[in-house]
């Protein structure tokens, strides 16, 4: 067998494993064998195929790793107002009962309001920040 379709065979192989478990790193993986795949084909020598997989394979990976670290992370659906439509909209709160909760009337429905943790319980506009299930955590605009 050429040891072009090696690597070629190993690329596919890692590519069907990405697919199962969704690592994307094993994508820059399968780069790396692509890449000596392609330096099996130009004629390259199986010392320098194997360093071709190892720098792109590689490299890859630590790229991506590098500019994942340096990108903030998204915000949970719960909180995004691109998922949310709720996000972001402001409310009426009238009063406050002991326990830290209120209800007020939004889109036409009742709705149940909680503070932010932390945030001291004032009537008056609220934003939403965040929705879980049919509450609404706010914050004082």
């Amino acid at each position: 067998m050429a040891e072009s379709t090696i690597w070629w065979v190993l690329a596919g192989a890692v590519i069907a494993v990405e697919l199962v478990t969704g690592t994307f790193y094993l994508l820059m993986l399968s780069m790396g064998f692509v890449a000596a795949a392609i330096a099996a084909h130009l004629g390259a020598t199986a010392t320098l195929q194997l360093v071709v997989a190892a720098l792109v394979g590689g490299g890859s990976v630590v790229a991506w790793r590098r500019y994942k670290q340096k990108t903030p992370s998204a915000l949970p659906a719960s909180a995004n107002h691109d998922v949310n439509m709720d996000v972001g909209a402001t409310v009426h709160v009238e009063a406050w009962r002991p326990d830290g909760t209120s209800t007020v009337k939004y889109r036409g429905a009742n709705w149940t309001v909680s503070l932010l943790p932390g945030a001291t319980p004032s009537p008056g506009l609220h934003n939403v920040v965040e929705v879980v299930g049919s509450q609404l955590i706010v914050k004082k605009s």
